[in-house]
C-alpha cells in the first residue's frame, strides 16, 4: 500500500473540512449527494464519450496503482540478466532456452526468444522498440482519462451550479426549498474543482510517473539483450545495468 498517496488524499480532504469548520460553517453542508452525482456522472460520462470503452476501463483499473505500490524488481532483474549474460558467455546464447520457461512476463519472453533464435542485435532493438512504443501508447492513452476528467470536472461543477440555481428560481414561492437549491448550486462547484485538483489530476500525474518507470525498466532489458546478443563481456553488461539502479 502506498501510504504517501493515501496520506496526500486524506490531508487534502481534511484541509477542506477544517477550513469549512474554522470559518464557522457546518461540515454537513458540504455533503450534497445530488451535487456529487451531477459532477461524477457528468464527468465520467464526458470522459467515456471522449475515449473508447476498453481504454476507459483500462484507465479505471490503472488507478489502483496510485494507492498500491508496484513491485520494483529492478535489482532482482539485474541479477537474472547477469545470470543470462554469464551463461550465454560460457554455454552459448542459444542455450538460454533453459531460462525461457522460468519467465512469465511476455516482454521478457519475447526478448529471450529473439536472442535464442539468433536475431541480430539491431533487429532485436528494432522489434522490441516497436513493442515498447505501442505499450507506452496504450498505457498513456489509458492514463489520459484522468487528466481528461480533471479538465471536465470543474465545468460540470458549474453546470451543477446552474441546475441548482434553476431549482432555486422554480421555488421562489416556497422559501423552505430555497436553501437546498442554493446549497446544491455552490457545493456542485466545490465538488467539481476539488475533485479535479485534489483527485483526478494528481492521479493522472502519478500514473505518468509510473509509466515512465516501467518504460525505463523495459529500456534496461532491451539494452541488456542487445549487449548480450553482441557478445559483450558480462562485466560490461552489468556496468550498463547499474546506471538504471540509481
Amino acid at each position: 500500500m502506498d501510504w504517501g498517496s493515501l496520506a496526500g488524499l486524506a490531508i487534502a480532504l481534511l484541509g477542506l473540512l477544517i477550513g469549512q469548520a474554522v470559518e464557522g460553517g457546518q461540515i454537513a453542508s458540504l455533503v450534497q449527494p445530488a451535487a456529487l452525482l451531477i459532477v461524477l456522472f457528468g464527468t465520467f460520462g464526458a470522459v467515456l464519450l471522449q475515449s473508447n470503452y476498453p481504454t476507459f476501463m483500462a484507465g479505471l483499473v490503472m488507478a489502483k496503482q496510485v494507492f498500491v505500490i508496484p513491485n520494483d524488481d529492478r535489482h532482482e532483474l539485474v541479477a537474472r540478466i547477469n545470470a543470462w549474460a554469464i551463461f550465454a558467455r560460457k554455454e552459448g546464447i542459444f542455450m538460454l532456452e533453459n531460462f525461457l520457461s522460468r519467465e512469465s512476463e511476455p516482454f521478457i519472453r519475447k526478448g529471450l526468444q529473439l536472442m535464442i533464435d539468433g536475431t541480430p542485435p539491431d533487429r532485436i532493438r528494432e522489434i522490441c522498440a516497436i513493442d515498447m512504443h505501442f505499450y507506452e501508447l496504450k498505457q498513456r492513452n489509458a492514463a489520459k482519462i484522468w487528466s481528461a476528467a480533471g479538465g471536465y470536472s470543474p465545468t460540470i461543477g458549474i453546470l451543477g451550479a446552474v441546475i441548482g440555481l434553476i431549482h432555486v428560481m422554480e421555488n421562489l414561492s416556497d422559501p423552505s426549498r430555497l436553501g437546498s437549491g442554493i446549497a446544491i448550486a455552490f457545493v456542485a462547484t466545490i465538488y467539481g474543482v476539488a475533485l479535479a485538483n485534489l483527485v483526478f489530476l494528481p492521479i493522472a500525474g502519478k500514473l505518468k510517473t509510473l509509466i515512465n518507470q516501467e518504460m525505463m525498466r523495459r529500456e534496461m532489458l532491451l539494452n541488456a539483450w542487445v549487449s548480450i546478443a553482441r557478445g559483450d563481456h558480462p562485466k560490461i553488461v552489468d556496468e550498463r545495468l547499474q546506471s538504471y539502479l540509481h
